[in-house]
């Protein structure tokens, strides 16, 4: 586990509005990805029965459609214990290869970090 109260506070700002998406929408996922302008972009998971994302990437295509050039970091709240590969990929593909991504438990406790500061 990773100690959240010496997380940078942006990272501590998106953890809590993806734990706050996951909690306000009821869906498995929620996550928040901050560009290189410190804008935030907020979702949850998509379930539709043709349509499938993951929060995280779902984040990621609203800072692409809204004009983001670049990432900061990336945050999932879930009880999953590892971030999806196809997850991680649409951050780098964003943020480049050092993108830092965090994963959050469902309590906001930080149990994986990917990536650079």
């Amino acid at each position: 586990m990773t100690d959240s109260s010496a997380l940078d506070p942006e990272d501590r700002k998106i953890i809590t509005l993806a734990r706050s998406a996951r909690a306000r929408n009821g869906v498995p996922e929620g996550a928040a990805v901050r560009d290189e302008t410190g804008r935030t972009y907020v979702a949850g998971t998509v379930a539709l029965p043709s349509l499938r994302l993951s929060a995280l990437r779902t984040a990621v295509a609203m800072a692409v459609a809204s004009g983001a050039k670049s990432l900061e970091a990336a945050a999932v709240v879930s009880e999953a214990e590892a971030l999806a590969e196809e997850d991680l990929a649409a951050v780098r593909d964003l943020g480049g290869p050092g993108t830092r991504a965090l994963l959050a438990g469902v309590d906001g406790v930080v149990r994986v970090v990917v990536g650079e500061d």
